[in-house]
C-alpha cells in the first residue's frame, strides 16, 4: 500500500469526520432495546440512512415466528455489497440492539449529546457506533482513485443481545452471504480472536404449598432452592483455579443473576424460579459444562416432595481462532498500532459476542472497531455510556486500511 493510498483515506475521513458523526448521531437516537426487542423501526431508518449516501441496501426480514422464539418482537437484517472487482469478500458486522438504559444517566440515553469529545447515549459504543465505523471505512475505499478488489460487505444485525441467532447465524446459514474474512465490533486498543461461550439456564423447583403455622404439612421449595444454590455456589469456588490460555480471557464463572418465588409471607413457597449464568473459557466443551451442571443441580434437589426442572435458555459458544484468523489479527493490529500511536495487542476479552458464529463457520474473524481502551471506559451496559469521537475516526481509518490489504492480497502490506 503506498502512502499516497493511506493520505488519500485519512484525508477523505477528515473531510468526511462531522458527516460521521451526524450518521452516528442519528442511529442513536432510534431506540432499539432488546429487551423487549423491537428492532425493526432502527433497521428501517439504517437503511434509509445507508441509500441517502448512495448504497443500495438489502432488508431480510426476519421472521415473526422466529423473532419470538428468541424472545424478541422484530428483526430485519441489513446487507450492502459492494463489489469492486474480483477477488475475496470481507464483511463487516455489527449490531443494533442495545440493551435497556437503566437508571443513572446524566443525559438523556437517546439524546446522542456531545462533551468534552465524547458522545453519550445507548448504544453509541456497543455498537452503534460500528455502523458509522464500518459505514464510512467502505465510503473511504470506494473514494480512491485505485480501488481494492473483491467485495467489502456490511452486516448490520439485530440480535446480538439475544445471542445472534437469527442475525449473524441466519445469513451464513441461508446463504445470503459466506465472506472471506469478517471484522466485528471491538474496541480500538486491542484486537480480539477469542472470547468466552455463555450458557444460560432457567431452574425451576416446585414443593408444595402449605400455611405457615403448619409448615410440615408443605414442602419448601425456597429451602430446597437454598441447598441448590448453595451446591452452585460452591462448585463456582473451584472455577478460579482453571485458566484460559488465551491473554485477556481469565478464568471461568458463574453468576446467579434473577430469581423468584413464593405467595405470601405466611404461606409456604410452592415454586421458586432462578436462572444462571456460566461463562466458558474457549478451552471448555460447552455439553460438558453443561451436563455437570445439571448434576450438581439434581444432587442437591434429591429431597422428599421436591421436583426440579431444568431448561437451557441460552449457549454461545466460545469463540476462538480458525486457519487464517493470524493473519487478520496481524494487519489489523499493524494498522491500529500505526493509526492510534500506540501498542494495539491480540487478545481474548471475558464476554460473548456474534463473532463466534462467522468462526464456527471456518471464517477468519477478529473484533476491532471504534472505543476506548475497555469496556469500562465506555461504560458499556452502564449508565452515560460513550464513544470518543477521536477513535471513531481513527478506528474507521484502521479498519479501511486492514480492508484495503486484505482485498489486495498478502502483497500489500
Amino acid at each position: 500500500m503506498t502512502s499516497d493510498t493511506q493520505a488519500a483515506i485519512r484525508a477523505f475521513l477528515d473531510d468526511r469526520a462531522d458527516d460521521q458523526v451526524r450518521f452516528l448521531a442519528e442511529l442513536v437516537k432510534v431506540p432499539s432495546d432488546n429487551p423487549p426487542g423491537d428492532c425493526a423501526g432502527h433497521a428501517e431508518r439504517t437503511a434509509e440512512l445507508l441509500e441517502e449516501l448512495g448504497f443500495t441496501v438489502e432488508r431480510h426480514a426476519v421472521p415473526a415466528e422466529s423473532c419470538r422464539a428468541h424472545g424478541m418482537i422484530g428483526a430485519t437484517n441489513l446487507v450492502v455489497r459492494h463489489r469492486f472487482g474480483d477477488g475475496p469478500t470481507a464483511a463487516l458486522n455489527a449490531h443494533g440492539d442495545v440493551v435497556p438504559p437503566g437508571e443513572g444517566w446524566t443525559t438523556d440515553p437517546y439524546g446522542a449529546e456531545i462533551r468534552d469529545g465524547m458522545m453519550y447515549g445507548r448504544g453509541v459504543a456497543v455498537s452503534k457506533s460500528d455502523f458509522a465505523t464500518f459505514t464510512y471505512a467502505l465510503l473511504a475505499l470506494q473514494s480512491l482513485a485505485s480501488p481494492p478488489a473483491g467485495t467489502v460487505e456490511l452486516h448490520l444485525t439485530y440480535d446480538e443481545e439475544a445471542g445472534g441467532e437469527i442475525g449473524p447465524k441466519r445469513l451464513l446459514d441461508n446463504g445470503t452471504s459466506r465472506p472471506d474474512y469478517v471484522i466485528c465490533p471491538g474496541f480500538s486498543y486491542n484486537v480480539v480472536i477469542a472470547h468466552n461461550g455463555c450458557l444460560h439456564l432457567a431452574v425451576e423447583v416446585r414443593g408444595k404449598s402449605a400455611h405457615a403455622a403448619m409448615p410440615d404439612t408443605g414442602h419448601d421449595a425456597l429451602e430446597a432452592a437454598t441447598k441448590i444454590l448453595s451446591a452452585l455456589y460452591e462448585s463456582r469456588a473451584a472455577l478460579g483455579a482453571t485458566s484460559s490460555n488465551v491473554s485477556g480471557i481469565g478464568s471461568p464463572s458463574l453468576v446467579i443473576g434473577l430469581i423468584e418465588g413464593g405467595i405470601n409471607t405466611n404461606v409456604v413457597p410452592d415454586k421458586v424460579t432462578f436462572r444462571l449464568d456460566r461463562r466458558m473459557i474457549p478451552e471448555e466443551d460447552a455439553a460438558a459444562v453443561e451436563a455437570e451442571l445439571r448434576a450438581t443441580i439434581a444432587a442437591a434437589a434429591d429431597l422428599p416432595g421436591i421436583t426440579c426442572t431444568v431448561s437451557q435458555v441460552m449457549l454461545a459458544r466460545p469463540f476462538a481462532p480458525v486457519e487464517g484468523t493470524d493473519r487478520l489479527a496481524e494487519i489489523v493490529a499493524g494498522h491500529a498500532a500505526r493509526v492510534m500511536g500506540e501498542a494495539v495487542p491480540v487478545e481474548g476479552v471475558p464476554l460473548y459476542a456474534d463473532a463466534r458464529h462467522y468462526a464456527a463457520a471456518g471464517i477468519p474473524t477478529v473484533m476491532y472497531g471504534a472505543g476506548p481502551h475497555t469496556l469500562l471506559e465506555a461504560n458499556g451496559h452502564r449508565a452515560d455510556e460513550r464513544v470518543g469521537l477521536a477513535d471513531l475516526r481513527k478506528a474507521t481509518e484502521v479498519v479501511a486500511l486492514s480492508v484495503l490489504d486484505l482485498l489486495r492480497g498478502p502483497e500489500s502490506g
